[in-house]
């Protein structure tokens, strides 16, 4: 493939800015497309603060999207979440980027099997999962469709390395990618817990905070398994596994306080009182712990 040195970034919502951000880190030269001037404006601001002035100047904004998708070499989309809305764009992109360019999006959880499949090309449509906040996350999921071309895989896999991120291959397009399947395994044990009296949520989160949650960031869950032994793992599964939630509906109390109208932060009331606690201040608690963990030289 040829060098990729510029790329369109689709969409100045929460994940475009800080996506464009970490590809100029990268050493390429980014136009963040939105389909308003205020809005590719805003987007570019929050960019380029977000890459540091060392590479502010390498982010520029555009409603133009024909042009600048037609000359650029690589393409992420960060859209709203509707297939038919991403398998027209993705089709609509193959018809005008260069046949080199891969082309990316950043679902969160559609299939990119469909979403590339009213494609002509789709062997250079993929998904590159970023996780929010996109300059700060280190993890990128490649998500491969059906389709997908390894050999491009592996090309954005590089680039995305290059630009400082921790990029994992999913080789199966499946529901919830790797990250969310994992994440959501815990929140339906954690709403379950909460559901069934056994601790209240406040607690829950303490001890995921100051247990196992504590050392995940430096040691995963198979490397735990072979280093206590994998026969009292097989003790621990049997004893627990009885107990553990297996339902594949919603958790009652989860549709109870959505029936409610408590909706978390936006609506002032979750499982926590946001009137009481500070939102900013929680954000503004988790970045820089995400700063501190970059700064740390972090090893895997």
């Amino acid at each position: 493939m040829p060098t990729i040195r510029h790329a369109a970034v689709i969409g100045t919502g929460m994940m475009g800015p800080g996506i464009a951000a970490t590809l100029a880190q990268g050493g390429l030269a980014v136009t963040l497309l939105s389909r308003s001037d205020s809005a590719a404006a805003e987007g570019v601001r929050k960019a380029r603060e977000a890459a540091g002035p060392d590479f502010a100047d390498q982010i520029t904004g555009s409603t133009d999207m024909e042009h600048n998708v037609a000359r650029a070499d690589l393409v992420i989309e960060s859209a709203p979440e509707e297939m038919k809305f991403k398998q027209k764009l993705f089709a609509y992109l193959d018809g005008v980027a260069p046949l080199h360019a891969p082309l990316c999006s950043n679902t969160s959880g559609l299939s990119i099997t469909e979403i590339q499949s009213l494609c002509r090309h789709p062997e250079r449509v993929l998904t590159t999962h970023f996780w929010n906040p996109p300059a700060l996350m280190p993890l990128v999921e490649i998500v491969c469709g059906e389709a997908t071309s390894p050999e491009v895989a592996e090309a954005v896999r590089e680039l995305l390395q290059h630009c400082g991120k921790v990029p994992v291959l999913v080789k199966k397009d499946r529901p919830g990618q790797l990250g969310n399947r994992l994440q959501m395994a815990l929140f339906r044990e954690a709403l379950h817990i909460a559901q069934e009296g056994i601790a209240d949520p406040d607690q829950i989160d303490l001890a995921i905070k100051t247990g196992f949650g504590l050392r995940l960031p430096v040691y995963g869950s198979f490397e735990h398994m072979d280093m206590v032994g994998l026969d009292l793992v097989k003790a621990v599964l049997e004893n627990a596994l009885t107990d553990l939630n297996s339902s594949r509906d919603t958790p009652q109390i989860l549709l109870d306080k959505i029936a409610a109208g408590d909706l978390g932060v936006k609506s002032g009331q979750g499982f926590y009182n946001w009137a009481e606690r500070d939102a900013t201040a929680v954000r503004a608690r988790r970045d820089g712990f995400l700063r501190d963990f970059a700064a740390g030289h972090f090893r895997r």
